[in-house]
Order: structure tokens, then sequence, then C-alpha cells
């Protein structure tokens, strides 16, 4: 069957950033989609695109800027959804090609927030739920953000339900406390190895 995709996802303040880099400590090749998602917003295809669907005013010196696209996009889903268009085609791409440098890994993880929202979840062969509570998680996000918990909030709702996301998980870590969570990421990671 080749390398299997395993998704890894969870909402924000999940801790899923958390326990990819503990997948990636125990020698599992880790692809994090939104930080290849920030990079391929800067290459020349997307440049142009962007300019092309949200104009002059998201740009700062000739390159879109984050912020400003941030804050056009969080309350208009039809922005988000647009801008999306753009970059998912080009992360997919990007990640075929990076999962061929892993062909001899049994298996390889990809990381992504939207995972579920993307529908990039249907590539995968299993997939990892990160989870805690919602409290916990908004309190993790305005710390970590230094963010209001409107905007919190905010970002959360353009995110699916978690419950949602449980039942088309095959496994959950609940994220509440870093030991447990490591310990059931490493018993995934056994039971990951014997497939």
């Amino acid at each position: 069957m080749g390398t299997k995709i395993i998704g890894l996802t969870g909402g924000i303040g999940s801790g899923k950033s958390t326990m990819a880099n503990y997948f990636e400590s125990l020698g599992v090749p880790v692809y994090i989609a939104d930080e290849e998602a920030k990079k391929i917003l800067y290459l020349p295809d997307a440049v142009n695109e962007v300019r092309e669907v949200f104009g002059e005013e998201v740009f700062t010196e000739q390159l879109p800027d984050r912020a400003k696209l941030a804050k056009v996009v969080f309350n208009n889903p039809d922005k988000l959804k647009q801008l999306n268009q753009i970059i998912h085609p080009k992360v997919r791409d990007h990640f075929t090609n990076w999962v061929t440098l892993h062909k001899s890994q049994n298996f390889v993880i990809k990381e992504a927030a939207i995972l579920f929202e993307s529908g990039s979840y249907k590539d995968c062969y299993k997939i990892i739920l990160v989870t805690a509570p919602k409290g916990l998680r908004i309190k993790r996000v305005m710390e970590r953000d230094k963010i209001t918990k409107e905007q919190v909030l905010e970002r959360m709702s353009n995110q699916w339900d978690e419950k949602k996301k449980e039942e088309l998980s095959d496994y959950i870590i609940y994220n509440t406390n870093l030991e447990a969570a490591k310990n059931k990421a490493r018993e995934i990671f056994l039971e990951l190895n014997k497939m």
C-alpha cells in the first residue's frame, strides 16, 4: 500500500502542535500544513491570485500581509473560502511531493488545523484528533496569542464542532494533562507501527 498518511488535527488551543512535536520526537516525519500554507502564500502564483481576488489593501510592500488578510477572512466565510481555494491546492501538491520523499516510511503524519473542513481527511488512512475542554482551549489561546476571549471564539467559529470531529476520528487524545496525552500518543504510535 505504500506510505500511509495519518491525519493529526484538533481545534485551536487543543495542543495538536505539541502532539505533532512529540510524534516527531518518536521519529515520525510530520508535515505541518499550516506552516507550509504560510510559506506558499508568498510564492509568485499565490501572490498574483491573492492580488486578483483581494486587491492591494491586503498587501504590504508587494507581498500579502497575513494580518490584513486575517482581518478580511475571519469574519467573512466567502472570503475565507476564496483564500482556501487559492492556498489548499498548492499545499496539497506540496504535500504529495513531500510524501514521495518519505516513501520508505511505514507512515507519515499530516498535521492540519482544518483537516476536516478542507476535506483532506478523506486522503488519510487514520485520523488522530487532539481535543480539550473548550474553556481550557480558550484560556490557552488567550495566553499564547495575547488576544481576547471574543477573538478566540471568533476563530473557533470557523472550525467544525468537536463532536463532529470525534465521530470521524480513529484515535482521540484528550489533552488536559501533557504526560497523559503523550502516553496516549505513544500508544497510538506503537499501534500504527504494527499496521
